[in-house]
């Protein structure tokens, strides 16, 4: 591996500790991915860490490997109960998406979001003030990576595919199991945080 190499592979490995790359919008990284994919993932190992690569959706990122001794160097993240309501909105919404469209963007607006996640929570009259509180849970989700936000659309997202690596298979099971007392727990405090299900990352 000559120097320029050297550069471009500590690159996409910090880029990687840091979070996801996307081809999209990270183009020579993703080339240093695939390029680098066995050198990548031998040096993560030692960390305790799995290099993900979805080639269909084109993104990689580290996971934790969940049968290492080693202190964890990917924090796990314990959600609030509205957070992990949006994020399985969210997947399950991507989920009927894909059946019909196939692998086309998916955008959703802040209006549409507020309206799935109406049912979760008790009535209120107080309308802005549950509009600012669904603001708030989707910035979260937009710092965790799975929503978006347009340049060019106000208050128009677009929903990552790289939340259907985290919200599994698994955890929707998990949600629909809980989903009578989930929606019983929005109905005593409409949006009051709190740990839902464990963290995702």
């Amino acid at each position: 591996m000559d120097k320029e190499q050297e550069i471009n592979f500590s690159r996409v490995l910090i880029t990687l500790l840091r979070g996801v790359v996307f081809k999209e919008r990270q183009l020579a990284l993703w080339q240093s991915v695939l390029e680098h994919r066995h050198l990548i993932a031998d040096y993560v190992k030692r960390l305790g860490l799995i290099l993900i690569i979805d080639e269909m959706d084109e993104y990689a990122y580290l996971r934790q490997s969940e049968q290492d001794s080693l202190p964890r160097l990917v924090p796990r993240r314990q959600l609030s109960y509205p957070v992990s309501v949006l994020l399985v909105l969210l997947r399950k919404q991507l989920g009927e998406y894909d059946s019909v469209n196939g692998d086309s963007q998916l955008l959703i607006t802040k209006y549409d979001i507020v309206d799935k996640m109406r049912v979760f929570f008790a009535a209120t009259t107080n309308e802005i003030k549950f509009s600012q509180e669904v603001d708030r849970h989707i910035a979260k989700v937009e710092e965790m990576g799975f929503l978006r936000k347009l340049k060019t659309q106000d208050d128009t997202y677009e929903v990552e595919r790289i939340v259907r690596s985290f919200v599994n298979a698994k955890w929707l099971q998990e949600f629909d199991e809980r989903l009578a007392d989930y929606i019983e727990y929005g109905a005593k405090s409409e949006t009051k945080e709190e740990d839902g299900m464990n963290g995702l990352i």
